[in-house]
């Protein structure tokens, strides 16, 4: 992939996915703006992107805020004339059971990951079709957003609509043609080893340096951060035009397309009452109700 010429945003490029993402498009070519909350986390990745041959800057700054969205727009045009992607990395977690979450708990995340993802796509839109030349959208999203997950009411909620957004998005800038995908990726991070069936292969990954095993990376489709960067990579170049709107699963050896929500079974009466609906919920309904939460991993 050749990104030579392109400028792309990447927030929570810090540590992580963000990081890998940052790096992986420095080494495909792209100019990145490393973004993150921590200063000098953003500084010390816009240093690696630099000594693989690229060209980077840091900008750091929490997500959320219109101001920290034009600031991120404005310094990619500032350091190297245009902007051409963003990705919408940065997150946070405040993981609680329903009863025991806080409207403190279920701000702070969905105004990062909602609301930082609205405002950075909006403050990059409006660059980009003032500069009249397309643009890539990239938005991450997640299987907690895709199936539910236990003690993330907040996560999974901000998750679901940030892919909802981007197929509205999808509409909206096909005209300016800005292409907007959403990644759903599964790796090893700081977030995903507070997952017991994980938690020590992640563990093994960054102190031993051990490989996660074959059964994990196939079967769960989890892998680490390097793995998934690829994706985005794909996304902003010249080999992915015409996709918009979709929903890009990545995680180890696991390359997927996530469907979006639709119809799976219809019935048309004469008007629903609810002894009628009592009626029709076990032969047409019922076996095509659909599961909740990410699907078990279980070691063979």
């Amino acid at each position: 992939m050749d990104l030579n010429g392109r400028s792309v945003v990447v927030t929570g490029a810090g540590r992580g996915l963000g990081r890998a993402y940052a790096l992986a498009l420095a080494a495909a070519g792209a100019a990145v703006v490393v973004n993150d909350a921590d200063a000098a986390a953003a500084e010390a990745v816009a240093a690696e992107a630099e000594a693989l041959g690229g060209k980077a800057v840091a900008a750091p700054g929490a997500v959320g805020p219109t101001e920290t969205a034009g600031m991120l727009a404005d310094r990619a045009v500032e350091a190297f004339g245009r902007l051409d992607g963003l990705i919408t990395n940065a997150g946070v977690l405040r993981d609680r059971i329903l009863w025991k979450m806080s409207d403190e708990d279920f701000d702070t995340v969905i105004g990062v990951h909602l609301r930082g993802t609205f405002t950075c796509v909006r403050a990059a839109v409006q660059r980009m079709r003032a500069q009249g030349e397309g643009g890539r959208i990239v938005v991450v999203g997640s299987p907690a957003g895709q199936r539910g997950n236990v003690g993330q009411t907040n996560y999974s909620a901000a998750k679901a609509a940030v892919v909802g957004m981007v197929r509205t998005w999808a509409m909206e800038c096909a005209r300016d043609r800005i292409a907007v995908n959403a990644v759903i990726p599964v790796a090893a991070t700081a977030m995903t080893r507070t997952i017991p069936v994980f938690e020590p292969h992640v563990r093994a990954w960054e102190e031993e340096g051990r490989p996660l095993p074959a059964w994990l990376r196939a079967g769960a489709g989890f892998g680490v951060p390097e793995d998934v960067a690829q994706l985005p990579v794909f996304l902003m170049s010249d080999k992915a035009s015409g996709i918009s709107g979709q929903a890009i699963g990545l995680g180890g050896d696991r390359l997927s397309l996530w469907s979006h929500p639709q119809e799976t079974v219809t019935a048309v009466g004469g008007g629903w009452t609810a002894d009628g609906i009592a009626d029709a919920w076990p032969a047409v309904f019922a076996p095509r109700a659909e599961t909740v939460g990410i699907p078990p991993v279980e070691e063979p």
